[in-house]
């Protein structure tokens, strides 16, 4: 089982960008299907992006679509987060999440290993 570890968070004005990085541990990295969730204060950890095990496909939410992107590095144990053209409401704690699925999931439930989180705060 791989464990975790987001970096990158911090704070950035709007509009402009930052990157996450998650590093996972483990052998078994490109067996899994990465994910990157956030969770805003008072909300729900909402779906962001996901890439599939070996990177061909992805998918993200609507409200990020032509702003982030998601890619992952299997020979390194890694899976990113380029987030451009930021907004206020992209504020949240962002969390890499791992899932034993086949496919791409977007709900929270299908992935069972999680990050402890990295914070991203936009000003406006």
């Amino acid at each position: 089982q791989v464990q975790l570890v987001e970096s990158g968070g911090g704070l950035v004005q709007a509009g402009g960008s930052l990157g996450l990085s998650c590093a996972a541990s483990g052998r078994t990295f490109s067996s899994y299907v990465m994910g990157w969730f956030r969770q805003a204060p008072g909300k729900e950890r909402r779906f962001v992006a996901a890439i599939s095990r070996g990177g061909a496909n992805t998918y993200s939410a609507d409200s990020v679509k032509g702003r982030f992107t998601i890619s992952r590095d299997n020979a390194k144990n890694m899976v990113y987060l380029q987030m451009n053209s930021l907004k206020p409401e992209d504020t949240a704690v962002y969390y890499c999440a791992a899932s034993t699925r086949a496919v791409i999931r977007t709900s929270s439930n299908e992935y069972n290993i999680w990050g402890q989180g990295t914070q991203v705060t936009v000003s406006s």
